[in-house]
């Protein structure tokens, strides 16, 4: 497997990337349920597959499967008993996690309160890239990208990047 920089980073990543977007029980809801079908049992032969193949870096979001997509992937890397040092995880941050108004977007408010919820389904104590996941036309860019500077001073986050953003 070849290793390229992430960007003008210091961080390695694979050459290819396993998304994780199909992580979920099949049937949750109309949304997910005609995208996302594996379970446990699968999810941890696929990421079980991929660090054979010499895959380091995978890509969930706190929307796939409403988070189910990374509690998988976390407790896959446990299962599997994978040194979380071996690993590069990305996940995003930007779609609705809930019905309350202030539960999308890239307010402060969101960001930090989804950082911490991906944490924990990941069973992480640290996200190494963190993405927005779509823009914002309401929050301020400065709101968003002190929130972001926030997270990665705090240790919760190592690199921050952008998601379905133009060029």
């Amino acid at each position: 497997m070849r290793y390229n920089q992430l960007g003008n980073t210091g961080l390695f990543v694979s050459e290819f990337c396993l998304g994780t977007m199909t992580f979920g029980a099949a049937g949750q809801n109309a949304q997910w349920g005609l995208i996302a079908s594996l379970d446990q049992k699968g999810v941890n032969e696929i990421v079980g597959r991929s660090i054979a193949a010499g895959v380091n870096f995978f890509d969930t979001a706190d929307v796939y499967s409403f988070g189910e997509s990374e509690r998988l992937l976390g407790q896959s890397l446990r299962d599997l008993g994978i040194a979380r040092s071996t690993v590069v995880i990305a996940t995003k941050v930007h779609a609705a996690t809930g019905d309350g108004p202030n539960q999308r977007g890239s307010s402060r408010g969101h960001i930090m309160d989804s950082v911490d919820a991906s944490l924990e389904r990941l069973q992480l104590d640290h996200i190494d890239l963190y993405q927005l996941h779509g823009t914002d036309a309401v929050t301020p860019i400065d709101e968003t990208l002190r929130a972001l500077d926030d997270l990665v001073s705090s240790g919760k986050v190592r690199y921050v990047g952008v998601s379905n953003w133009q060029a």
